[in-house]
């Protein structure tokens, strides 16, 4: 990656390392069933919204059967972090704290579709990095622009706060 002032976040983290764990190195191994088995989790299609069930210990992720495959990929990815990161019924809790959990799938799919130890070893700078995340990954394009933009911004920020860190000493120093 040409960022090397990049920082990953606590849950970028989790996820790549969840993915090391077992041994999904490459874009093409990502695959939803296999994911969703070690977590003992079933997956079904259906002309129904995605969602997330969970029974007693059945749980099962419901795909939308007609919506396309690489938009189907996404919302595995958010129904999965609902299984195994949150609890309760949204329909029942606080409105503030379902939109928590909302935003924290969102960038769990992020970080699942696109992973951090595997996007890395791609050149950013190059102007089909799109299109080729999005061969890579099967995943749309929008959803891989979105992450782009990401790490930009947080590259931007570190840059700035590396900046700001280094006029503060020099200034220390030379005042």
């Amino acid at each position: 990656m040409i960022y090397p002032q990049y920082t990953t976040t606590v849950l970028e983290d989790w996820v790549s390392s969840w993915y090391k764990r077992y041994n999904y190195w490459n874009p093409n191994e990502l695959k939803l069933r296999k994911i969703a088995m070690r977590y003992e989790i079933f997956i079904s299609y259906k002309p129904l919204d995605s969602h997330y069930i969970r029974f007693g210990r059945y749980r099962e992720i419901v795909l939308n059967s007609k919506v396309d495959p690489l938009q189907q990929r996404e919302e595995f990815f958010h129904e999965l972090c609902h299984a195994i990161r949150h609890v309760g019924k949204q329909s029942m809790m606080p409105e503030a704290f379902r939109e928590l959990q909302e935003r924290d799938a969102k960038h769990f799919t992020l970080y699942a579709a696109l992973p951090y130890h595997m996007i890395r070893r791609y050149d950013i700078e190059d102007s089909n990095i799109i299109e080729e995340w999005s061969h890579d990954f099967k995943v749309s394009e929008e959803l891989c622009e979105e992450r782009l933009d990401q790490i930009k911004r947080r590259y931007i920020t570190a840059v700035n706060e590396n900046c700001t860190a280094h006029k503060k000493a020099y200034e220390l120093c030379y005042k």
